[in-house]
């Protein structure tokens, strides 16, 4: 089964272990961790590789072809369905099409487009401008017709609830499933009765980004499961977690000069090696020797 389908079929489920938790991953390596701590998908997130290869905030400064290049690692890295954060489509309706068909060609599984206006700002960021809802409504129009696997799934965003209220993200949510979109995603509600405000009134499946730190009310599973939310999205988490590592041995390796007692601050040798999958490749060196230099022809 490919990623998509597994994706759909995700999504899909009324299983008690609803909603789906989606973790995000900057690069290979991190999503390669997030496939061994047995998670079923992986989010990659605009402001993580943002900030990870840029050293940038998220404000718009990725391009297309960077974001396509981690898409395309990852994919080589991990088995998981990948749901790819397009930030705005990196243009209109034309460059949503071409944006659409070049993640889905690295191996996205889904593409999350958004209605700010470009460049745009971090969901919880303020000072955010949104275009007008026909014009987002033209852009799921094109990524809907872009995609050349119909089990791809496009995500739609709204950032309308800072800018016009709840009612108006509502609005442009239900206006965004009726143009096709197959996952809504309303950022950064303020309360948890916004958020079931949002699932009661707006039929379809929802994201909810729980940014820690972030304008929105961290909750557990279960209750996002009852009010109503599909996915339950932890883009930076791994990624903040990964940081405050690397800030521990360095100050380690500052304040003593050395590593030699800092074993259980890192992973081993053996574990880093089986987490970049030496041994297989290891094992492909040795088949691919065994089998020796073709004939000269």
């Amino acid at each position: 089964m490919n990623a998509t389908t597994r994706l759909r079929q995700l999504l899909d489920s009324d299983s008690a272990g609803a909603p789906l938790i989606l973790p995000g991953a900057p690069n290979a390596l991190t999503a390669r961790v997030v496939e061994e701590a047995g998670f079923e998908a992986v989010y990659v997130s605009g402001a993580g590789v943002t900030n990870t290869q840029l050293g940038a905030p998220d404000l718009g400064l990725l391009s297309l072809p960077e974001l396509a290049y981690q898409v395309a690692a990852i994919a080589d890295a991990v088995a998981l369905p990948l749901v790819v954060d397009a930030d705005t489509g990196f243009g209109n309706a034309l460059n949503v099409q071409r944006t659409v068909r070049t993640l889905e060609r690295a191996g996205a599984a889904a593409v999350q487009i958004e209605d700010q206006v470009s460049p745009k700002k971090c969901g919880h960021f303020s000072g955010k401008e949104i275009i007008s809802q026909s014009e987002m409504v033209g852009k799921i129009h094109a990524a809907v017709e872009a995609r050349t696997d119909e089990d791809l799934v496009i995500v739609a965003r709204t950032d309308a609830r800072a800018v016009d209220g709840l009612g108006a993200a509502c609005d442009r949510a239900a206006a965004y499933a009726e143009a096709g979109a197959d996952l809504l995603f309303v950022e950064a509600p303020t309360s948890r009765e916004e958020m079931r405000e949002i699932t009661r009134r707006v039929p379809g499946k929802h994201v909810a980004n729980m940014v820690e730190g972030g304008l929105t009310p961290l909750l557990p599973a279960e209750e996002l499961r009852e009010a109503g939310f599909s996915v339950a999205l932890y883009a930076n988490a791994a990624m903040r977690g990964a940081v405050r590592g690397m800030r521990t041995v360095l100050d380690h390796l500052r304040e003593r000069g050395d590593t030699r007692e800092a074993a259980d601050l890192m992973i081993s040798w053996k574990e880093r090696q089986e987490l970049v999958r030496k041994p297989q490749f290891d094992a492909l060196d040795r088949r691919y020797a065994a089998a020796g230099p073709k004939e000269a022809r």
